[in-house]
C-alpha cells in the first residue's frame, strides 16, 4: 500500500506539540541490596498448570512496543541467553509470560507483555489479555510493585504503532501508578550518533513523556548490561498502586469496553475506520485515473484488501459499543480514585491522531536523517 501511495503522492512529517500535567504523586524511597551473586529460579509461563506469583512477591510489569527491548532486559535481569528476538513488526510474545526469580532473599516475578500492533493478535485480543491477568492478579490481592516501559533510542520518528502503545498505556496506568513507572529507553548500545539521540531524549522528555514524568515517573537509559537492568529495578521497587484499569474492573465493575482504556481502543477503532474508508475512496479515484494497466490491477488488488480490512475493523468496533442501558448505570458507579493520563500527540491542521492506521504520517525527530 506504502509503495503504492508513494508513487501517486508525498509522505507528511510533522513536529511534536507540548502538554503538561501538574505534579501531584510524591517521591517514592529507593531501596538497594548488597552487591552479591543472586541465585536464579526457572521460567514460569502462565496456564492452568502453572505457578502464580502471590502476595509476597515483587511483581513488575515489562511493557512496551513490540521489538523495543522488552523481552532483552527481562534475558538480562534473568541473566539467561536470548532465545528469542523480535524483529521489525514480529512479535513473539503473543501471551503474557512469568519469569520468577529468587534474589537476596525477595521473591521477584518479572511479567512479559505483548506489544500492540502484535504479529497474529488482534489490539482487542490484546488488551483483553493483559486486562485479564491484572483483574486475576488484583482480586487475589497481588500488587505490581512497578512497571518498565521501553522504548528504542534508535527510532527517529515516533510511529503510528509506537504512540498507540504509549497512548493505551496511559489510559492503563492512571496518574496514581505513574510514581512507579520507569520511560526506559534501550538499544543505547546500537547508537552512532550520541548528539542526535540527546536531541530524541529531549523531545520525549519534553513533550511525549512530560505528563508521566510530571507525575514522578523516571527516564532510565539501558545499557544493556545485567549490573544495569538491576539498578533499575532496584530504583523502582517501593510501595505498590493500583493501576487505573485494575480499579475499573474491580473496584468500579466496569466491562474492559467500559475501562478508559478500552474506549480508548474504541476511538482508535473509529479512526482506522474513517482511514480505511478514506484510503478505498483515493484507491478508487485513482484506478479510475490511471491508463497504466499493470497499476490500475496494483490498485485494485489494494483496494480489496483495504475494503477486507474495513470490514473486519466494523466488526471489532461493534464488540467495544457501550450498549444505553450501561451507559446509563455507569452514571450512577463508583468512580476510581486514578484518572487517566492524557500524553502529549500533536494536533494541528487536519493530521489525524497518530495512533491509527495512516502510519505513513508519523513525528519525526530533530536530526532524524542519521543514528
Amino acid at each position: 500500500m506504502a509503495q503504492i501511495l508513494a508513487r501517486l503522492e508525498p509522505t507528511n512529517v510533522v513536529d511534536a506539540a507540548t502538554t503538561s500535567v501538574p505534579k501531584t504523586t510524591p517521591s517514592v524511597p529507593k531501596t538497594s541490596v548488597p552487591k552479591t551473586a543472586p541465585s536464579y529460579s526457572h521460567r514460569w509461563t502462565i496456564g492452568a498448570s502453572t505457578p502464580m506469583a502471590w502476595a509476597h512477591d515483587i511483581v513488575l510489569l515489562i511493557m512496551g512496543p513490540t521489538g523495543s527491548g522488552k523481552s532483552n532486559f527481562i534475558n538480562k535481569l534473568t541473566r539467561r541467553k536470548e532465545q528469542r528476538k523480535a524483529s521489525g513488526l514480529k512479535s513473539h510474545t503473543q501471551g503474557i509470560d512469568e519469569y520468577k526469580l529468587d534474589r537476596y532473599g525477595r521473591h521477584y516475578v518479572f511479567v512479559d507483555t505483548p506489544g500492540f500492533d502484535d504479529t497474529y493478535r488482534s489490539d482487542r485480543d490484546i488488551l483483553r489479555t493483559i486486562a485479564d491477568w491484572l483483574e486475576k492478579k488484583y482480586r487475589g490481592e497481588v500488587k505490581v510493585a512497578g512497571i518498565v516501559y521501553t522504548h528504542r533510542i534508535t527510532d527517529n520518528r515516533m510511529s503510528g504503532s509506537v504512540c498507540k502503545n504509549l497512548d493505551l498505556f496511559g489510559k492503563m496506568c492512571g496518574d496514581k501508578a505513574a510514581a512507579r513507572v520507569r520511560m526506559v529507553t534501550t538499544m543505547w548500545d546500537r547508537v552512532i550518533n550520541v548528539e542526535t539521540a540527546e536531541s530524541r531524549v529531549k523531545q520525549l522528555e519534553g513533550n511525549f513523556w512530560k505528563p508521566l514524568l510530571d507525575l514522578e515517573a523516571r527516564h532510565e537509559r539501558f545499557k544493556n548490561t545485567s549490573e544495569n537492568a538491576w539498578y533499575i529495578v532496584d530504583e523502582l521497587i517501593g510501595e505498590t498502586e493500583a493501576l487505573l484499569l485494575q480499579e475499573e474492573l474491580v473496584e468500579a465493575s466496569r466491562h474492559l469496553n467500559e475501562t478508559t482504556a478500552g474506549q480508548a481502543l474504541y476511538t482508535q477503532f473509529q479512526r482506522l475506520l474513517y482511514e480505511q474508508r478514506e484510503t478505498i475512496t483515493q484507491l478508487a479515484r485513482e484506478a479510475k485515473a490511471q491508463k497504466d494497466p499493470k497499476l490500475a490491477e496494483e490498485l485494485q488488488a489494494e483496494y480489496e484488501k483495504v475494503e477486507q480490512q474495513l470490514q473486519e475493523t466494523w466488526k471489532a468496533m461493534e464488540t467495544m459499543k457501550i450498549p444505553w442501558d450501561r451507559r446509563i448505570a455507569l452514571l450512577f458507579s463508583k468512580g476510581t480514585r486514578s484518572v487517566s493520563i492524557k500524553l502529549a500527540f500533536p494536533e494541528k491542521d487536519n493530521l489525524i491522531h497518530p495512533c491509527g492506521l495512516q502510519h505513513k504520517v508519523q513525528i519525526k525527530f530533530p536530526g532524524s536523517d542519521t543514528k
